[in-house]
């Protein structure tokens, strides 16, 4: 207890002092604040302490506005004096020029840097800073230039006996080196990668070293020189690939060192443009250049045909540069984007080069498949195993192969899409509506609707096109063999490194919208990823990957094919059916006189089967000349199943056979067989009729018992067997080695025999 009290006593006492110490203070700064004030007052001659602070702020923002106008003053002052001090050293002492203006370059690029974090607050003094720089800056350059220029003519450049001889080269590589420090802030400000849509730096020492060379390709094509022709653009292509191979090897032994040494350890290593002299060479080059091709683009825009070749020439330039001088306009990331790009996309020339390549190709395609022989069956032109296009099929797929030609250099993913879709795709469209529309009138030649009208049409009527025999199958043929060789030519440019590119990218941009269901957006030019889906295939922006850019056209192909097959199927099976008309109307087939062996060894096929294994021969041989094996046996298969059923149904099963006759029909079937064999291979026949061959071997069974004598197994013993039941009836047919037939089948068969014992 006496412990707390000392300790309360204590923090009471030391309370008291600071309570205390605090009132002095408060005192004190009281009588302060008055001193203040006072002196304010005597100061500002101001009546009350509000008036003489909102006075003494006013001279303190005027001390602040003459700081900073001291500071603008002595700026400018030292920029006078930079400027001077290069002015002064340029013409007698050129190196010591340019350490002061290099002083004032960097000025200027600090002040103009420093200018968005002071919220633009001296734009005038930016302003002056930069414009003293690029004075000062032309003047050097049009100093050092000069002298420069002076050593050019001494070593005769750029004349074919051009010599740096003695002391001309040492003097050469000082301009050299003088110009490219007048450079060097300038090109650290373009820094290592050069961006797509910007021109590239020419090297100044490469921009003096040019002009003679421009000058002369002003004098050749800009006047009236015979050289400078519209429809000729390949003249002064070709002359800028003459200089690159002319002055390549000057600058690559006197160039390349000086640019190596320089700035191999800077920023611009990896910048080709700076580093590598055959690449600052083509920079230096292509203003002469750029400038042509700009002015002749509007004189040749309303000239279709002058248009296409120049953007054909000026796509070739830039693949020339990039492929054979490795350029990339000093983005390596990149490449570079071509004279073609800056023509088409940033002067706006695409759509009108579009029109004109569109409207060419539409042409092209009229004049392949107007001509009557358009759509004859070319048999040379493809391997012999192979199924026969026609004219128009080739011609048109050598069009679309030209077109991808035309616009496979191009660096834009949107205007490669748009030829694809618009020309390309539209072509096939066009060809498969042609196709489609010969199929259909076919099936309206053939329809009976058809043949009621032209029964009871006028006689000026409109002569309908064969539809039956040979003439009428090659109307089907040339359908089928050109929607089944521009299919496989889809299937194949779908393999092609160009469009596989293009597919992947597609797909990429596709894909990019896809998870915020954005499927409206545009994802080539103009065209939505749903219009882009509806052209080239449903697989665009799927996640899964699979397809390709002609997924869509080469189906609708496809199924063209299949139902043409399908009517060239039933064509052959409904003609060769109604050949075998008459042949059903024989009945020779219960005859009961058995001929001898060597008349059985000679049979010959009945007279009324001529006709129909004649049309079936001539059928046959021409889709084996016309047709790819696969088809050709998918087709034949078809028609001897038909034969089949028709043999089968309308004679086997109708009617009654002896011994005899069934040796008779086994020989006219073979005919059949015959004829198919030679042209699908041999056994085909009777493989693609296994059943009726079954069916004949019991047809022809020995009559009587096995206890009768001879060998293997006769008639009586058969027929018990297959009626005893269902177990026995397998079992003898397996015996016999008949696989194909059922057991009623089988019974139907023994049925038909005369001598059958019921």
């Amino acid at each position: 207890l006496l412990e707390a009290e000392k300790y309360l006593a204590d923090a009471t006492k030391a309370s008291e002092i600071h309570s205390s110490a605090l009132l002095q203070q408060a005192c004190q700064f009281k009588k302060q604040q008055a001193d203040v004030d006072r002196r304010l007052l005597i100061l500002t001659r101001s009546e009350t302490s509000d008036d003489a602070i909102e006075k003494f702020d006013a001279d303190i923002r005027a001390l602040q506005q003459l700081d900073i106008a001291t500071g603008y003053v002595e700026l400018l002052a030292q920029v006078e004096d930079l400027s001077a001090e290069a002015r002064r050293n340029f013409k007698s002492s050129p190196q010591a020029a340019l350490q002061p203006y290099l002083r004032l370059q960097k000025l200027a690029i600090a002040l103009k840097e420093a200018q968005p974090a002071a919220e633009d607050a001296a734009p005038h003094l930016v302003d002056h800073v930069e414009k003293t720089a690029q004075h000062l800056w032309k003047q050097m350059k049009d100093t050092f230039a000069a002298d420069f220029e002076k050593v050019l003519t001494r070593m005769k450049w750029p004349g074919k006996d051009v010599s740096l001889a003695g002391s001309l080269e040492h003097e050469w590589t000082d301009g050299v080196e003088r110009l490219l420090d007048l450079q060097e802030p300038e090109l650290n400000i373009q820094g290592d990668h050069v961006k797509p849509h910007e021109e590239p730096l020419v090297l100044l020492p490469l921009e003096v070293m040019v002009r003679p060379l421009d000058l002369r390709f002003q004098y050749h094509f800009h006047g009236d020189r015979p050289t400078n022709k519209l429809d000729k653009p390949e003249y002064f292509f070709s002359h800028i690939m003459g200089l690159l191979n002319s002055y390549d090897e000057f600058f690559a032994t006197y160039f390349q060192p000086i640019l190596r040494k320089r700035f191999k350890a800077s920023n611009l290593a990896m910048t080709s443009i700076f580093i590598d002299s055959t690449s600052a060479l083509i920079t230096a080059l292509l203003p002469m250049l750029r400038r042509k091709v700009f002015g002749v683009i509007p004189q040749i825009a309303k000239q279709p045909q002058l248009l296409s070749h120049f953007i054909h020439e000026l796509m070739s330039f830039d693949t020339s540069l990039r492929d054979d001088w490795n350029y990339d306009g000093g983005n390596g990331v990149e490449g570079w984007k071509g004279l073609t790009w800056e023509v088409l996309v940033k002067k706006g020339w695409f759509g009108r080069w579009l029109e004109v390549e569109k409207t060419f190709a539409l042409s092209r395609y009229r004049n392949i498949i107007e001509p009557p022989e358009s759509f004859e069956i070319d048999y040379e032109s493809v391997e012999p195993s192979a199924t026969k296009p026609t004219n128009a099929a080739i011609r048109v797929n050598d069009l679309l192969e030209t077109i991808t030609d035309r616009y496979r250099p191009l660096p834009s993913f949107s205007q490669k899409l748009r030829f694809l879709i618009d020309i390309q795709i539209a072509i096939f469209d066009l060809f498969h509506v042609r196709l489609a529309s010969f199929l259909d009138e076919y099936l309206m030649d053939t329809s009976s609707i058809m043949h009621t009208i032209q029964g009871v049409s006028s006689s000026g009527a409109k002569q309908k096109l064969p539809t039956e025999g040979l003439l009428g199958l090659e109307r089907l043929v040339r359908v089928y063999g050109s929607a089944e060789y521009l299919e496989k030519k889809m299937r194949d440019w779908s393999d092609d490194v160009f469009f596989l590119e293009l597919w992947e990218e597609l797909q990429d941009r596709a894909r990019a919208h896809a998870p915020q269901g954005q499927k409206k957006k545009t994802v080539g030019g103009n065209m939505t990823v749903e219009q882009v889906a509806d052209k080239t295939s449903a697989a665009v922006g799927n996640e899964e990957g699979g397809g390709a850019l002609f997924d869509e056209t080469a189906g609708a192909y496809r199924r063209l094919r299949v139902r043409t097959e399908g009517v060239i199927t039933d064509t052959l099976v409904q003609q060769i059916r109604s050949s075998l008309n008459a042949y059903r109307q024989i009945n020779p087939w219960s005859a009961l006189s058995s001929p001898s062996a060597g008349e059985e060894m000679n049979l010959s096929i009945s007279a009324e089967l001529d006709a129909p294994t004649g049309l079936l021969s001539s059928f046959l041989s021409f889709l084996a000349n016309a047709l790819a094996q696969a088809p050709l046996r998918r087709i034949a298969r078809q028609v001897v199943l038909a034969m089949q059923s028709f043999l089968w149904d309308k004679i086997l099963v109708f009617y009654k056979f002896s011994v005899t006759g069934a040796k008779q029909f086994r020989r006219d079937v073979q005919g059949l067989w015959e004829v198919v064999d030679r042209f699908i291979g041999v056994g085909q026949g009777e493989m693609g009729m296994r059943k009726l061959a079954e069916g004949l071997v019991l047809l022809e069974l020995d009559g009587g018992n096995n206890g009768d004598g001879g060998q293997g197994l006769k008639l009586r013993d058969v027929e018990r067997r297959l009626f005893k039941d269902n177990e026995s009836g397998r079992e003898v047919l397996e015996e016999m080695g008949l696989e194909v037939l059922s057991e009623s089948d089988a019974r139907a068969v023994v049925q038909k025999r005369i001598d059958y014992a019921g």
